[in-house]
Formats: structure tokens, sequence, C-alpha cells
């Protein structure tokens, strides 16, 4: 379970601050790694509440694009909590450092021309404009999942609603901490509304043009 409920107060590496170590300068860069590929690198980052259909969308979008012979890589909070965040636990500092440690893994796959699905909950305006800081504004694609949160919780098969309104959960996004939507997102989606295939296909003809060579 992911539950970002936080505000960001870290310091963001810049560009210029990163080429300080001589090694990146020797290196093969974004283009060249794209050109490999024949694809451009960008990071698609959903965000919404538990249940909203982040991965899901995700999953889906990442299997049309494989079917285009293009190259993606998902992340998300089950792949990411049980490997490089396995550390981190749900204090406020944890859950800025593990949007941080997201943001700069997506950044290591953008460089490397891969185009990055991260669906995380990352729940303030905040965390995502240091995610977007750390990624490239220009490269980053905010979808905001808008299900609304009675549809969240219908969906809810692992009862998480259910016990964080028995406060069993603390500090659970939607319930007991507050989740601040996008102020101007890439594209909003609502699954209550929209089947799966409608938001994928919103999702392609936003990335599609983004990510041609």
């Amino acid at each position: 379970m992911t539950t970002d409920n936080t505000t960001a107060s870290s310091t963001v590496m810049t560009g210029r601050e990163r080429n300080v170590y001589p090694i990146f300068d020797r290196m093969l860069g974004k283009e060249d790694k794209e050109n490999l590929l024949q694809q451009r690198g960008i990071v698609i980052w959903f965000t919404g509440l538990s249940g909203s259909g982040k991965s899901t969308i995700a999953i889906a979008v990442e299997r049309e694009l494989h079917k285009r012979g293009l190259l993606c890589r998902i992340l998300d909070g089950d792949n990411v909590r049980s490997g490089i965040n396995n550390n981190l636990g749900f204090f406020p500092e944890d859950r800025i450092e593990n949007i941080r440690r997201i943001a700069e893994v997506s950044k290591l796959f953008l460089d490397t021309g891969i185009i990055t699905l991260a669906a995380f909950i990352s729940p303030s305006n905040e965390l995502r404009e240091m995610a977007a800081a750390i990624i490239g504004k220009e490269l980053f694609y905010e979808i905001y999942v808008s299900t609304p949160i009675e549809e969240c919780e219908r969906r809810d098969v692992k009862g998480l609603y259910a016990k964080a309104r028995r406060g069993e959960i603390k500090e659970f996004t939607g319930v007991s901490a507050p989740f601040e939507p996008p102020v101007d997102p890439a594209l909003a989606l609502d699954t209550s509304v929209l089947s799966l295939e409608e938001s994928v296909n919103r999702i392609l003809n936003l990335i599609l043009p983004k990510i041609k060579y």
C-alpha cells in the first residue's frame, strides 16, 4: 500500500549541479539512446486516490505501446516499496523520500530513452512539483485519475478504506489525510465515467506525438 501523504521540502539537484561530476560528460547521452531505440523518452505520472485505476490504466497503456514496438517501464507502489524503497516507512519524511527516489529512478529511465509510467498516489501538488523538477517539467506528463472516492471505496477488494474509516490505518489519503487535485494536469480521467479503453485512447492521443521518432 502506498500512501504518500505529506508535503515536500527537499532540495532538488539541478541539471547544472549534476554536471559537476565529470563522468556525465563521457557517458552516452539521452539522444544516443533514443536513436538506438527509435523513440523519445518521457515520464507519464499517474496521480489519484487508492483504487482510482492508476495502475490498471498504466498496465493497459504499456501493452498498447509494446504492441507498437515502444519500450516502457511501469513503476508503482508494489514494485518500488518491495525493492528500492523497502527501507522506508510511512512517516512524513519517508513519504517525501519515497517520491524523491521514484522521480530519480524515472529520470534514469528517461535518460535511457525509455517511456516511464509512474503510478503513485502522490497526494500533494508540492510532491508532484518536486518530481517534475527532478525529471524535467518539459518531459513530465501528469495524468490525474479523478475517480470519485465513493467509486474507489466500492472497488476496494482489500478493504483498506473500511479499515481507515475504523481508524485501523492512519493517515490514509481521502479519509484521514488530504488529496490535492492537480492544478493543471496534462489529462484528467474519471474511470467511473470512462471505460478502460477510452482512458487508454485519450492517453495515447496525448503521448504518441511526443514519443514518435
